[in-house]
């Protein structure tokens, strides 16, 4: 018991420094990804918990596990599902699963019918999601806005937006993703502010 918690200690806190990369942008240094969270602290913890909680749970159904590629994204409660699974059954038993982690809001369930997607593919998807993220930087015009609020998810191609923004936000970030190369679709899953 004792090394399971260890671990969950280590998992979370490797994901909260990877949140706090410095990024340099215009000559000055903002500071990590909760800082400027809309989330409250608790919330941020609360998602990082599900995201852990909900991948040690299909870790350990070892059937499910050996056979789907899966990303759990959790903001603000609200979890997205994206990746494979070669049947129906197995896509709604990772959907399941999650619905069960407490503090679980919502599942977006966008898990493909397929068998999972080549090492490829994934590098293809990590290299549209960092030009999205960083394409966010060149929105200007938008008074408080700031890229960092806007978790970017990239699947087979599809991109998938989430965060709490303002509509003007939303549409804003919506259009500078539709025009990185690589993107094929956009999925907004925002909750809105107004």
């Amino acid at each position: 018991m004792k090394f399971y918690q260890l671990l969950i200690v280590a998992l979370i806190t490797a994901n909260l420094f990877y949140g706090c990369t410095p990024v340099v942008v215009g000559g000055a240094a903002a500071g990590g990804a909760a800082v400027y969270d809309r989330r409250t602290v608790g919330s941020f913890v609360d998602d990082e918990g599900v995201e852990l909680k909900s991948r040690m749970a299909i870790f350990n159904d070892k059937e499910l596990n050996s056979q789907i590629h899966i990303n759990i994204t959790s903001f603000n409660g609200i979890v997205l599902l994206s990746g494979e699974a070669p049947t129906a059954e197995l896509r709604a038993r990772a959907e399941t699963i999650t619905r069960g982690i407490e503090k679980v809001r919502l599942v977006h369930n966008e898990m493909s019918i397929a068998a999972p997607s080549s090492l490829m593919t994934r590098s293809s998807d990590t290299l549209i999601t960092g030009k999205v993220k960083t394409s966010l930087f060149g929105i200007k015009g938008l008074e408080g806005f700031n890229p960092t609020r806007v978790k970017v998810v990239t699947e087979n191609g599809t991109v998938y937006l989430m965060g709490m923004l303002y509509k003007s936000e939303a549409a804003a970030v919506t259009e500078k993703a539709r025009q990185v190369s690589g993107v094929q679709r956009v999925v907004k899953l925002f909750e809105y502010l107004d």
